[in-house]
């Protein structure tokens, strides 16, 4: 019988007959990192384990660097069923909360902060219990954690120790509010660009500065239009993977267990690796050219309350009460 197989099929067709169970579940994951980027490297890692720990019932097919539209629009997708995953930060799920009530709005605030290990601590613990309903209304699961980092400044005009360096410049920021009354409360005159954007704007003068992570800075060669590196470490964020409610319903339940564990152990090496590379990056962006600062960041953050009221108002006051409270008690 198998030699009659074989015949028919031919070894190659077999084995690819018998390794994928004819029931098997393809999922479509859409994000907007680089290939180069520590995140789409921890998307592969996670397909990788959930294909070889469900023997490929379970597969993930990976569309990087906005080949499905960018963050915001594969988000929508993922609502109406069109994508399985995402890797979506909080400031893209804060806008679907209720006016004056955006829970995911306060993980922005400035300066909160103390390094990367307590923001994921706050993160991981009480916000992850507080937000649990807010993903259950939106239709998705919350897999894991995963990372995205700290912003910092650049710009072509001048290094920045202090905020009266920043009075005047005109920065580019994403539409976060969070990030843009931050930029306006250090002094900059803030002007909101689409991402693809940002190089051209740069080059031609458009606006002076942006603020992103250093891997940002760095994978995208925004060190080819931009001169000076404020180490700011300004605000957190960062990308969580994301299973649409209807996705995880046709997964039996030790699939769902698979995903859930591979999503977070790929999240913890992407962790592991922005904290190893950000130390390489500032130096290899200072090969690169660029000239870099160690602002004082106390200064900086005593001219943050015009962007604590901003954001109180836009998430919600008693939700930066309660987020600064967890902050405080994660310390």
């Amino acid at each position: 019988m198998l030699k009659r197989m074989l015949g028919l099929l031919g070894t190659a067709s077999l084995v690819a007959a018998m390794a994928t169970p004819a029931s098997a579940v393809e999922l479509k994951l859409g994000h907007y990192a680089q290939e180069a980027h520590p995140a789409h490297k921890a998307a592969m890692m996670m397909a990788e384990g959930v294909a070889k720990r469900t023997n490929n019932a379970v597969t993930i097919k990976i569309y990087p660097a906005n080949q499905l539209g960018d963050g915001n629009e594969v988000l929508e997708q993922q609502m109406k069923g069109a994508v399985d995953l995402s890797l979506p930060t909080q400031p893209m799920l804060d806008k679907y909360g209720d006016k004056g009530n955006k829970p995911f709005g306060v993980v922005m605030l400035p300066f909160v902060y103390t390094g990367y290990e307590h923001a994921w601590k706050v993160l991981d613990g009480p916000f992850a219990k507080w937000v649990a309903p807010s993903f259950d209304k939106l239709g998705l699961v919350h897999l894991a954690n995963w990372e995205w980092g700290f912003r910092n400044l650049t710009n072509n005009k001048r290094p920045i120790m202090t905020p009266d360096d920043v009075k005047g410049l005109k920065i580019r920021t994403p539409g976060e509010i969070q990030l843009q009354s931050a930029m306006e409360a250090a002094g900059g005159i803030v002007t909101k660009i689409a991402f693809p954007e940002l190089p051209m704007a740069l080059k031609q003068g458009v606006v002076d500065g942006q603020e992103n992570p250093l891997s940002v800075i760095y994978h995208n060669k925004l060190y080819e239009v931009q001169s000076h590196l404020a180490l700011t470490y300004h605000s957190y964020n960062s990308m969580m993977a994301i299973a649409s409610k209807q996705t995880w319903g046709k997964l039996s339940a030790d699939q769902q267990n698979i995903l859930k564990e591979e999503a977070q152990k790929a999240g913890q090496w992407f962790r592991n690796e922005v904290l190893k590379e950000e130390k390489d990056l500032v130096a290899k962006l200072k090969e690169k050219g660029m000239k870099v600062t160690e602002p004082n960041l106390a200064a900086f953050k005593a001219k943050m309350q015009p962007a604590y009221d901003a954001i109180a108002e836009y998430s919600g006051k008693a939700n930066v009460e309660a987020f600064l409270k967890m902050v405080a008690e994660t310390k």
